[in-house]
């Protein structure tokens, strides 16, 4: 095997698959890969972190893509703000000595919101997602051509460090659950993605990943099939053999050495003994592998994606996407690292290089709120959308956030209020009056209203994260998706609905304290002496999104199993910064927030 040359300094610029294996500048070539996303660190740590994975023996990173971070609106690109600023990462990783593979979907799941495919794209009814159809692939064209324009002076052929590109993602699996489509539609449509990657430029090698059972559906001729979190050397080579032509490389595309997290549930751990192990075996095999994920970041802002099964309408993911990585959340070298990197010394014939420093974590002083504004104040600045129906998030052409729905009722009314069609969790209100939560999550789409004559309903729904994996990612539409009923009553007629996307941090301007129990944005300052990653502590406040000068932290909820939120030194200036709380539920006695030392990730509060 040719062990990796900095790509930096190399005389030729070649990778190839022939002859069962991988060559990279004509050698054999092993592929020990890491993934890490771009979108999920910020902009500044970027070389921190690459460098971590050329510190851990990897010679590739990889990373996806995601369509809706770059297409942000119809005709709306970003390709070089903050982290979208996706050429100084690829030249980054260069610099590094890094190569790295690209996996720019369309579809890339990776428990990101609507699996990277923008919102927009729900509001065309000639559009159908994920399959043969001319509108959708369309628009899949026009964002390759897009990513192509900034990614091809990085291609391999070009001097760049981008070695290969996935063709779609994980198709097999997507093919399994939609078997009302016939398999023959499945093909084309896996197949025009891989002809629109051809013809916008793409011009490097191509893989499909898929679990090594769905290789059926998931592969295409003539590109060589991963397989997704198989262990067993023997299965892997006996499904690439069975559709490459008899051949390798041989390929794992997402070794998982942790897992995801919802919200509501355990986190899941997998040991350092564990993921030893099974790298051993590829390394002793000569099984080319990836990471995933090697450093897992975080969801900032509305970016956490959702799952769901049979006991969960939804299973929103965490703002947190550790992952249990062997790079910790905020880039620390965790026991899995260090095992690692012992096990990838022993195959690597050059010293590797020293572990970087992490970035310093620092704490801050009690943050105090003196400044608050209940929502319910707030909105008579809003001019509302009155319509005779509900409209979803779709319809009042918004992106994420939230949504209050108020209605006026001029006779009293009691019985079973039912929001079938919620998407995704909401707090009711009689006359600005708590009476009870829904949450689809838990499949809690009922509760006992009783409306007093001339009273408003207030409805406040939140959006938890478009699903990102499975059939019913054709189904994202937000808000509430369907009539509201009372009992058997269709409440219809002179709806308002006031949009909050938060799409920026709200300010605050009056000094009068908002009710409590009721929703409210709070908003203070603080100083910070030094600048340093931060662990803001919030399993004394309910539920809501934090912004930080600006930036969107993320979602908190105190049922955990996380309790802390991630605010990286990037974004904190020394001297004087703003925070901006939005809480749902406002239960808060004492509005303030500590920061420690170690994140706390692993802490249920179910009640």
């Amino acid at each position: 095997m040719a062990f990796f040359q900095n790509s930096s300094t190399a005389q030729t610029k070649s990778f190839e698959i022939k002859n069962g294996q991988f060559f990279y500048n004509n050698q054999p070539f092993e592929v020990h890969s890491g993934e890490m996303h771009y979108a999920r660190v910020p902009k500044q740590y970027w070389r921190h972190r690459l460098q971590m994975l050329k510190a851990m023996g990897l010679n590739t990173v990889a990373t996806y893509v995601f369509w809706n971070y770059h297409n942000t609106a119809p005709g709306v690109w970003d390709f070089k703000t903050d982290n979208r600023d996706i050429q100084t990462f690829l030249r980054t990783a260069q610099e590094e000595g890094l190569l790295v593979i690209l996996r720019p979907g369309p579809y890339a799941c990776a428990e990101w919101e609507f699996g990277g495919y923008p919102w927009w794209l729900l509001k065309d009814s000639n559009i159908v997602i994920r399959t043969n159809n001319q509108p959708f692939l369309d628009s899949c064209k026009n964002y390759l051509q897009q990513l192509a324009t900034q990614v091809k002076p990085f291609l391999i052929k070009n001097g760049g460090p981008a070695i290969m590109v996935q063709a779609e993602n994980e198709f097999g699996s997507y093919a399994s659950q939609q078997t009302a489509i016939p398999k023959e539609q499945h093909k084309k449509y896996n197949n025009a993605i891989l002809s629109l990657l051809k013809q916008t430029g793409f011009d490097v090698s191509f893989f499909t990943s898929d679990g090594s059972w769905l290789f059926e559906d998931g592969s295409l001729p003539g590109i060589l099939p991963t397989a997704n979190g198989e262990g067993n050397v023997e299965n892997l080579k006996n499904a690439v053999n069975k559709y490459h032509n008899n051949e390798g490389p041989y390929m794992v595309a997402e070794y998982y050495p942790g897992w995801l997290h919802h919200w509501g549930e355990p986190f899941p751990n997998i040991s350092a003994e564990e993921v030893v192990n099974q790298l051993e075996t590829y390394l002793k095999n000569k099984i080319s592998f990836n990471i995933y994920m090697v450093h897992g970041g975080t969801n900032f802002g509305f970016t956490a994606g959702a799952n769901y099964d049979k006991e969960h309408g939804i299973q929103p993911d965490l703002t947190t996407y550790d992952y249990d990585a062997p790079i910790s959340e905020a880039g620390w070298a965790t026991p899995k690292f260090l095992a690692i990197r012992e096990l990838m010394k022993k195959y690597s014939t050059s010293p590797l290089p020293a572990i970087p420093a992490p970035v310093p974590v620092i704490t801050l002083p009690a943050i105090r709120f003196t400044k608050s504004a209940g929502l319910f104040e707030l909105i008579e600045k809003i001019k509302p959308v009155i319509a005779g129906e509900v409209l979803s998030f779709e319809d009042l052409n918004q992106p994420y956030g939230y949504v209050l729905y108020s209605r006026k009722f001029t006779q009293p009314l009691k019985g079973e209020l039912k929001l079938n069609g919620l998407r995704d969790f909401a707090i009711v209100y009689v006359n600005k009056k708590q009476v009870g939560v829904l949450n689809r999550m838990y499949n809690q789409y009922t509760l006992p209203i009783d409306i007093p004559f001339n009273a408003t309903v207030d409805i406040l729904v939140e959006n938890m994260g478009r699903i990102n994996y499975g059939a019913e990612i054709v189904h994202n539409t937000k808000g509430i998706i369907s009539p509201v009923l009372i009992d058997d009553h269709h409440i219809s007629g002179s709806w308002k609905m006031y949009s909050l996307p938060f799409d920026s941090m709200p300010t605050v301007t009056n000094t009068v304290a908002a009710i409590k129990g009721t929703p409210a944005i709070y908003t203070a300052s603080f100083t910070a002496a030094k600048i340093g990653d931060v662990f803001l502590q919030m399993n004394n406040w309910g539920k809501g999104i934090v912004f930080v000068n600006g930036h969107n932290l993320g979602r908190y909820w105190n049922i955990g199993p996380q309790q802390t939120l991630y605010l990286p030194g990037a974004f904190i200036k020394k001297g004087k910064n703003s925070i901006v709380v939005f809480e749902q539920f406002n239960n808060i006695s004492n509005p303030i927030i500590e920061s420690v030392q170690q994140p706390v990730l692993k802490q249920l509060n179910l009640k």
